[in-house]
């Protein structure tokens, strides 16, 4: 009884043993959710960490000095959506835990059920497995007919008892695989919970930072509205010079439609969407609806690596109370030799030089209008047709700023100025 309880433990050792192949067949990967999270904060992460480069430059005048205040600030607000991500990876994984225990836990039973039932099957073969046994089992038939029933039962019998055997190895193997996944789900759960409370820690590092650098810049607020003062008197000079080529495009295809309905032009035919707004041929209002469709999907504007370090409106400084300025675009900041892009198909309608701005080209799409600011070189031309993505320019590499580049972007419909960051894709 003994040698044949042994057997019975070795074969049923034998029959589940997991190889090691199927056991990381078993293991889940991360969930979509998990995944999109993940990615969402490794791209703050790479922000911050740009942003960190660029802080760690000296600021010798007001301008750099307010450049370090607006990244300060910028950097503390994507420090906080890194935590934020950080606690949404750490509630979906706790969901994933949740799940895989309860699979564990059903999994778990159904191998449990099946090895009891396996096991009875084997000690019921007990007292007749060895082939003369099975012999005297078919030569003690009644007749031939017998004879041979009884030995295609023992044959079943034999192969439906390997069956399940396999059934019962394969249940091991995933039940084997879901305990794995569950412990390198706990290990990634672990190290999300010390990446957030090293977050929290350097949040407060930059806290101490932006307070610091708000007191360096309070002792010298006469040089700082100074400052403000051009700047506002360079973005004034923008607007006007924008809204004077809006006025002087409505003008012209005002014209243009009435020269063709004189003349009973068909093909010619231009319908303005709004009362004094810009008349559009069938072409330019098919661009502008599909230019509409595409809200919050453009691409950013500049080329490789970079981030918004001016927001669009009234811009108050970080603990300046009295320090602000109202921005008509938003100011991305790019890596060195970055390119200014078209976020849309359109043609080029203007190029334009201001100071403080640099050369500035606006691309129409429809009775749309993008403005790209602040380039050092245009590689486009008046009347150019240019497609999503294309380059229209190198942005101007500021000395002052440790060679950073930063493209000023707008974007219009009709003679009003709309918030960009509601078109982009980020």
């Amino acid at each position: 009884m003994k040698r044949a309880s042994l057997y019975i433990t070795l074969l049923l050792f034998l029959a589940l043993l997991p190889t090691t192949a199927a056991a990381q067949k078993g293991a889940q990967t991360k969930s979509k959710e998990v995944q999109r999270l993940e990615s969402q904060r490794k791209r703050l992460q790479e922000e911050i960490a740009r942003m960190d480069k660029a802080l760690r430059r000296t600021a010798s005048s007001t301008k750099e000095q307010l450049q370090q205040l607006t990244l300060l600030d910028q950097q503390i607000k994507s420090r906080q959506e890194v935590i934020n991500a950080l606690g949404k990876e750490i509630s979906a994984t706790d969901q994933q835990l949740y799940q895989l225990s309860q699979e564990i836990n059903r999994l778990q039973a159904q191998f449990d059920k099946r090895q009891e039932a396996y096991v009875k099957s084997l000690r019921a073969l007990q007292t007749g497995r060895n082939i003369q046994d099975q012999l005297l089992f078919i030569l003690s038939a009644e007749d031939f007919a017998q004879g041979v029933r009884r030995a295609r039962y023992l044959r079943e019998y034999a192969a439906w008892q390997k069956k399940e055997g396999e059934k019962l190895k394969a249940l091991r193997i995933e039940l084997d695989g879901q305990k794995a996944e569950l412990e390198k789900q706990r290990r990634q759960k672990a190290e999300l919970l010390r990446s957030r409370e090293e977050e929290h820690r350097k949040l407060a590092e930059d806290k101490a930072k932006i307070n610091q650098k708000i007191k360096e810049l309070r002792g010298q607020e006469g040089m700082l509205r100074k400052e403000l003062a051009a700047q506002r008197k360079r973005a004034q000079a923008l607007n006007r010079q924008i809204e004077a080529q809006i006025a002087k495009e409505i003008r012209a295809a005002e014209e243009a439609r009435r020269r063709a309905e004189s003349q009973k032009q068909g093909g010619g035919k231009r319908t303005a969407k709004s009362q004094g707004g810009y008349a559009m041929t069938e072409a330019e209002l098919k661009l502008s609806a599909n230019f509409e469709d595409n809200r919050g999907r453009l691409p950013m504007p500049i080329s490789g690596s970079a981030h918004i370090v001016g927001r669009y409106g009234v811009q108050q400084y970080a603990g300046m109370r009295h320090v602000q300025i109202d921005n008509n675009g938003i100011d991305i900041q790019g890596g060195p030799g970055a390119e200014a892009r078209a976020v849309f198909d359109g043609e080029v309608t203007t190029i334009f030089v201001v100071e403080g701005y640099n050369t500035n080209v606006i691309v129409r799409h429809g009775n749309y209008l993008t403005v790209y600011s602040n380039l050092s070189d245009v590689y486009v031309s008046k009347g150019m047709k240019v497609k999503t993505g294309q380059s229209l320019g190198r942005v101007y590499s500021d000395p002052s700023l440790g060679g950073a580049t930063k493209l000023h972007f707008q974007v219009w419909k009709e003679r009003t100025k709309l918030n960009p960051e509601q078109w982009l894709r980020r």
